[in-house]
């Protein structure tokens, strides 16, 4: 997938969310420049997902923008596994928690590097097989014909 196929996934974003979203990408791929990058353009949001593989259960983390309000989520699919001492994790499911972005200047990034970190590991604990792991591709996963507005 190009640059130009996800800069038009996100062009129903205002400019501030795409600014936004591709400064959280840029972050995530300075830290794991090897990881897969996985689009779900679903109803509800446009998901990206980071993946030691081409599985969403090789996530590490992943951005999600809601249609509705664009709403970014910075988040974490086994996040309840994950220590979180400063408790900038939202969410009350039973697994997934995020830290809503508004600003990217306001973006916690320390403390999410070192979340990132346990949520490597779990990914890697999870691969059976290191034969399972891709390497930096950008991979389209779905489009959702119809979209949550």
């Amino acid at each position: 997938m190009k640059e130009s196929e996800i800069q038009k996934l996100l062009k129903p974003f205002s400019k501030k969310t795409i600014e936004t979203i591709n400064y959280l990408r840029a972050f995530v791929k300075t830290i794991y420049p090897e990881a897969n990058e996985i689009f779900y353009d679903n109803y509800n949001a446009l998901a990206i997902g980071w993946s030691l593989s081409d599985k969403q259960t090789h996530i590490i983390c992943s951005h999600a923008i809601y249609h509705t309000n664009e709403n970014i989520h910075f988040g974490f699919m086994q996040g309840t596994q994950l220590k979180d001492p400063d408790k900038i994790l939202l969410g009350q499911g039973k697994i997934y928690r995020y830290v809503l972005v508004s600003d990217k200047s306001k973006f916690p990034k320390e403390e999410i590097k070192k979340i990132m970190s346990q949520a490597y590991i779990l990914a890697m604990s999870k691969l059976k097989d290191q034969s399972q792991t891709i390497k930096g591709q950008t991979i389209l996963k779905s489009i959702s014909s119809k979209k949550r507005k």
